[in-house]
């Protein structure tokens, strides 16, 4: 861990234009016979500010190599675990943006799993200077699990508002595809299920963030979300569909054994 520390306080920065085309691709991914109006939906901007490092560039995995911004932990999987995002001011379609990135925070811990490595990323952002959004991020770099995780408790809690949501590889391929994620967990099943061992495709984390979000605002669609914080407690796969729940201002999803998978709090 002594020479992943050396990143901390790194910090690079980005520039985009918060474009309409994005946001079409995302309405048409949530199944909305529109796109929104004039301002971008609550984590819209994880559409934006796209790394796009030369295909020579990219791990076996499909990342970008790691060594620049990112530490280069040796550990094979790489997975969004949570964030914390608070949401200063609306940001218009067309606006100038800016993204000033910084390493927050390494650590080093031991699961059920085996070793994990949190590496925790700092943005702030800007909308035609001014502050739009707060956020913090944790990546988690994990080992081949030695043994199965246990399972968890089934949920008991009652929601107030469900939705079924089926992943198949279209819906993911799409969602990579307007991230330029080439993470190859998403679309690769052959590298899924026999390099990295998972039973199926595995969901993104932050396209399960942003159908909470959504399924927040479907039922609450006068709200302006100020703060929104997610983490993932277990992966969702292709290989059956999942729930989202909302409850108040909690959400959660339930995968096939209703178990808990992913928790957030508007």
């Amino acid at each position: 861990m002594s020479h992943l520390q050396d990143w901390i306080g790194r910090s690079e920065v980005a520039t985009d234009i918060a474009g309409a085309g994005p946001l079409a691709g995302l309405a048409a991914l949530l199944d909305h016979e529109s796109p929104p109006g004039n301002e971008l939906p609550p984590l819209s901007h994880w559409l934006y500010f796209l790394q796009h490092a030369r295909q020579s560039e990219l791990g076996e995995d499909g990342h970008p190599k790691r060594g620049g911004f990112l530490p280069p932990v040796q550990l094979p999987r790489r997975m969004w675990a949570g964030g914390r995002l608070t949401f200063h001011a609306p940001i218009a379609i067309g606006a100038v943006l800016e993204r000033r990135s910084t390493i927050k925070d390494i650590s080093e811990k031991t699961g059920t799993t085996g070793n994990m490595v949190f590496v925790t990323v700092a943005h702030e952002i800007s909308a035609d200077g001014r502050a739009a959004v707060s956020e913090e991020q944790d990546i988690v770099f994990r080992d081949m699990p030695k043994s199965a995780a246990p399972p968890a408790k089934p949920e008991i809690r009652a929601a107030q508002h469900m939705r079924r949501i089926v992943p198949d590889p279209a819906l993911l391929f799409r969602f990579s595809a307007l991230t330029f994620n080439a993470h190859r967990i998403h679309y690769d099943r052959d590298y899924a299920v026999n390099v990295e061992r998972y039973p199926g495709l595995v969901v993104q984390g932050p396209f399960i963030a942003i159908l909470l979000a959504d399924h927040y605002l479907r039922h609450n669609p006068r709200a302006r979300i100020s703060q929104f914080s997610f983490r993932a407690q277990r992966p969702l796969f292709d290989t059956a569909p999942f729930d989202l729940c909302l409850a108040g201002n909690e959400l959660w999803t339930l995968n096939e054994a209703r178990e808990t998978t992913f928790i957030a709090t508007v």
